[in-house]
């Protein structure tokens, strides 16, 4: 299937597969689940515990053109985003606004800042300026860390590579600013625990 932007470029499905989490990874407890996954699951848990309500966004895609092979079955053969994405999640937890991304990294030693878009960091931005509650998730594979970090220390190193600075954030910074994620039972990645300490 072919995926075009708006402005007619192709869109690169094996980057935007690893910049969003499509990226199989293997977890003790949940062999072949993403980082997505996990958080879907989470989610479900807060839902049904009348804990949060967070979902999902749903992608704005126009089909152009379809093929069908037999009456039963469709084929999109070509499709656009209508505009640009911004976040992965949000949602509502305890009267606040809650807005995040979700991205894995193969890198063991940092985080590419090129996993993020400039429109999503601007929407972040915004979110904040409104006193929204804004993270990102961030998933080392090789070892299954989790950490989240808070969108100001994102939107920090985002712009100081314009300035010269580094085009990652080093884990060691990660580790020092962020909030570590423990998988559990249920909810499987309990993010919200973070979020409670960035919330008070």
């Amino acid at each position: 299937m072919t995926i075009n932007y708006p402005n007619g470029q192709a869109f690169a499905l094996n980057r935007w597969e690893n910049s969003h989490s499509s990226t199989k990874s293997v977890s003790f407890s949940n062999r072949g689940m993403t980082l997505e996954d996990e958080i879907n699951k989470s989610n479900q848990y807060y839902l049904a515990n009348g804990i949060a309500v967070i979902h999902k966004k749903p992608t704005p895609i126009q089909i152009v053109s379809v093929d069908y092979p037999r009456r039963s079955a469709a084929k999109i053969k070509e499709a656009y985003f209508q505009r640009a994405s911004t976040t992965d999640y949000n949602g509502v937890y305890q009267g606040h606004y809650i807005d995040f991304d979700a991205k894995e990294t193969q890198n063991k030693t940092s985080f590419p800042l090129q996993n993020f878009h400039e429109h999503q960091i601007e929407h972040m931005r915004q979110c904040l300026k409104q006193q929204g509650i804004c993270f990102a998730i961030i998933k080392f594979v090789s070892d299954q860390a989790i950490f989240v970090l808070k969108a100001s220390d994102l939107i920090s190193a985002w712009d100081a590579q314009f300035d010269g600075g580094r085009k990652s954030i080093p884990r060691k910074e990660i580790e020092a600013k962020a909030y570590q994620i423990d998988y559990r039972i249920n909810p499987l990645v309990p993010y919200l625990d973070a979020v409670d300490q960035i919330i008070h």
